[in-house]
């Protein structure tokens, strides 16, 4: 948001230097993010005068330009060739010397040098209004007035005014800091504590407001009073569409905002001035004399001021004449068949409160974000529509001609009044860390103008006016006396305090930072997301809506609950990497997801990882490899062994809609799941790729990771190793063998393995498959004899083939 300190000094009187005024911004929490001297006029007419056409005739060698001669006020007369159609003898023109900067419409500067054109020298050139940044027209040189005497310099006749522009980075919950009134009144409460000011805002004068007629009437019903709590307009008829005055473009231009006809600017003027947003309508143009304020069927196509249509969604909130037709989106954006044109003689003026998140949600699905959008969505004082709409009736009237010709229209269901908040002085005190004054308190409430009201001695009652929309608590209370107060005025001690601090095996955030070391030193980048996401991600999904945890989100209406769970989150990062070409991805994530429970919420602390594409990169030595399961794998149990986790039961997930893989175990605890994420799923991100994720349970983690590595010596004794290939039905998987095989023996059976898998319907049968397994056997205090060994082979044969029906191939 851009603050113009010229027009601060319509409303408060200011003694302060621009920097002593940007530090007293920054201070009461509009950082100022850059100040900038600015001029009403790019270049502030430097070196432009104006001038007196003494003679003009055709240009010896060129039919379609003019040889003039023009007096500048000096001793000599400049020779100047000119292209323009409607340069003549007598007139009166603005004349860029050599030596002028000028910018053109894309802002860069080029110089006006002494040169030849066809042959004949030129010593400046005489000028149309864009080129000097005082309009659009290109269609001729500038005529000035003839009462202007030859010599004067262009930026006295223009009264270019210099300026001072801050940047202020406004935060969303700044609704009261939206315009120029705003930003005065906190600077006039700060210095009425700070620097015992007396100095007061001076607020717009609309004792010249009156209704000069009644001949115009336009009825107003409001079909959705929750998107529309409070909608007043009025109509003003015998306007002037034109250009606005110097004083006005200069306002707009001094902010950035493009000035383009006298009522339009009138309306941007109000809207930077108070922060209510206007919108003028051509009122000839509302069919039935009629504003009806409701929302339309979904896909109801609107043609907006770009020329662009749009399907509305039924949620939209659409300004609608009398036949339901619509004519603007509601506090976000005109359109093109009822807007102020040149040939509009009359208005109507609609100063309205439009519900923040309602706005929100259109602006952004339409692409739409316009100042009025970004005002709204603050949440605008529902109680000054009617102040916003006199001064802009009074203006218009003054500027563009007309008669104000109908009553005000307000329709006002429900009046919003101010929140009433309990204030404990204690509580202000504990968290500023600083000892305040009651009167202090007091002081500064009434600077902000909140009015209080006695409940003790320990507490008063605070009103908060309706502009602050953001301050519903008490401790949004104590933040606006910390703004006015002084950030600079909390102490800070001069002794540093420490203790030692302790905790017990194993402590979260060291297993978090060793899990960062592991996985970073192996080419992982870590990723942070929001802990918000789109509910509309998981409509149709695992996720049932009456578990999910809905928010309302003011800044962005689509975040709208917090994340059920992480996998989708990650996964909209891959999408976003995979989109920029970035195709080779190995990435992790620590957070939280939220879910519903019982009456309360629940959050688990998990973390996961995600890879996709190519493993390693192709080089002249290797071939580039895709990721897979096993590399996955390798991964997780490379952290698991990393923190001396325990050997994991490894399950076969059956249960899991998204995820085609496997879960680990530890006393019935899920430690990790782990796989390939179904397509389905990924395309809820637009990722087409194969993408393999795992999430681990932190809390599981850390109940079972052991603090102590135990280490056996090498023994001293071979070890014997024996092989069975087995055909088993597909169902049976290979950790049901190695299960089998361990209970039957965990004296000298140290290892089961799987060496091979094939697969042949007319070798192995139907709906089998063929296992290789190897057994390792170990006995550390003796070299085992045959004998030993076959006795636990044949106990193995024998439960394979009655306990999972397996067929023993030798």
């Amino acid at each position: 948001m851009k603050v113009s300190l010229n027009w601060l000094k319509n409303y408060i009187e200011i003694n302060q230097t621009p920097d002593e005024i940007s530090e007293i911004l920054t201070t009461i929490g509009l950082e100022v993010e850059g100040m900038e001297e600015v001029e009403s006029i790019k270049g502030g007419l430097e070196g432009v005068i104006v001038g007196k056409v003494l003679e003009c005739g055709k240009h010896p060698n060129a039919d379609k330009l003019s040889l003039c001669k023009v007096n500048v006020g000096g001793e000599d007369d400049l020779q100047i060739v000119c292209g323009a159609p409607n340069v003549a003898t007598g007139q009166t023109v603005l004349v860029a010397q050599i030596g002028t900067t000028l910018y053109d419409k894309q802002g860069e500067p080029w110089k006006i040098k002494k040169g030849k054109i066809r042959g004949e020298e030129s010593h400046g050139m005489i000028c149309a209004e864009d080129e000097l940044g005082l309009g659009e027209s290109h269609d001729g040189i500038l005529v000035l007035d003839d009462s202007i005497a030859a010599g004067t310099l262009a930026k006295e006749v223009y009264k270019v005014e210099n300026d001072i522009v801050y940047d202020i980075g406004l935060t969303p919950n700044r609704s009261d800091a939206t315009s120029h009134i705003g930003v005065a009144q906190d600077l006039v409460a700060y210095l009425h504590i700070n620097h015992s000011s007396d100095v007061n805002i001076q607020l717009p004068d609309l004792a010249s407001f009156h209704v000069d007629n009644k001949t115009r009437v336009i009825n107003v019903e409001v079909a959705n009073e929750k998107k529309c709590p409070r909608y007043s307009g009025l109509t003003i008829s015998g306007v002037t569409i034109g250009p606005s005055p110097q004083w006005l473009i200069n306002k707009l231009s001094s902010i950035g905002v493009r000035p383009i006809s006298n009522i339009v600017d009138i309306t941007n003027f109000v809207l930077h001035e108070y922060g209510q947003p206007l919108h003028a309508f051509d009122a000839d143009k509302i069919d039935g004399q009629k504003i009806l304020v409701k929302t339309l069927d979904q896909d109801t196509p609107f043609l907006a001021l770009d020329e662009k249509e749009r399907k509305l969604s039924e949620d939209d909130l659409m300004i609608c004449d009398n036949n339901s037709k619509p004519m603007c989106l509601g506090g976000v954006f005109g359109g093109i068949d009822s807007g102020v044109t040149e040939s509009t003689q009359n208005i109507f003026l609609e100063s309205a409160h439009f519900e923040a998140e309602g706005i929100r949600m259109s602006s952004t699905k339409h692409l739409l974000r316009t100042d009025a959008a970004k005002c709204f969505e603050k949440g605008s004082d529902p109680n000054i529509t009617i102040d916003a709409l006199k001064r802009a009736a009074i203006l218009i009237k003054e500027i563009a001609g007309g008669e104000i010709s109908s009553d005000i229209v307000d329709v006002y269901p429900n009046k919003i009044e101010e929140k009433e908040i309990q204030l404990r002085y204690e509580k202000v005190n504990e968290v500023l860390g600083n000892e305040i004054s009651v009167d202090e308190i007091h002081a500064i409430l009434r600077a902000m103008n909140m009015g209080i009201d006695p409940v003790d001695d320990k507490s008063i009652k605070v009103r908060v006016p309706t502009n602050k929309a953001d301050v519903l608590r008490e401790i949004d209370l104590i933040e606006e006396i910390l703004r006015i107060y002084g950030f600079n005025k909390i102490e800070i001690g001069s002794e540093i305090r420490s203790s030692i601090s302790h905790s017990d095996f194993p402590d979260k955030s060291d297993l978090k930072e060793r899990i960062r070391n592991i996985l970073s030193s192996n080419g992982f980048c870590e990723m942070m997301n929001l802990s918000l996401i789109e509910s509309r991600f998981y409509q149709g999904s695992y996720i049932n809506e009456q578990d999910m945890v809905f928010i309302n989100n003011t800044s962005n209406v689509h975040l709208n609950i917090m994340r059920p769970e992480m996998i989708l989150s990650g996964l909209q990062s891959v999408g976003y990497n995979i989109n920029r070409q970035q195709q080779d991805l190995k990435l992790y994530e620590f957070g939280k997801s939220f879910k519903r429970h019982n009456d309360g919420i629940e959050e688990r602390e998990k973390f996961t990882l995600f890879l996709s594409g190519a493993l390693v990169e192709e080089s002249w030595n290797s071939q580039s490899k895709a990721v897979d399961f096993y590399d996955l794998k390798s991964f997780v149990e490379l952290i698991l062994n990393s923190l001396n986790v325990p050997q994991c039961e490894v399950k076969e997930l059956k249960d899991s809609r998204f995820l085609y893989g496997t879960s680990l175990l530890l006393n019935n605890h899920t430690i990790c799941t782990l796989g390939l994420l179904d397509s389905t799923f990924t395309a809820r991100a637009d990722v087409k790729k194969a993408v393999f994720c795992a999430e681990f349970n932190v809390e599981s983690l850390l109940q079972n990771v052991r603090q102590q590595l135990h280490i056996d010596s090498i023994s001293k004794f071979p070890t014997v190793r024996r092989d069975l290939a087995m055909i088993l039905e597909e169902n049976v998987d290979f950790q049901q063998v190695k299960d089998l095989a361990i209970k039957t023996d965990k004296k000298i059976l140290k290892n089961v393995g799987l060496f091979d898998v094939f697969r042949d319907k007319d070798k192995v049968g139907e709906g089998k498959k063929s296992l290789a397994v190897s057994f390792m056997f170990e006995n550390k205090e003796k070299t085992l004899k045959d004998k030993d060994v076959d006795k636990v082979i044949k106990k193995i044969k024998y439960l394979l083939e009655n306990e999972l029906g397996a067929q023993i191939r030798m």
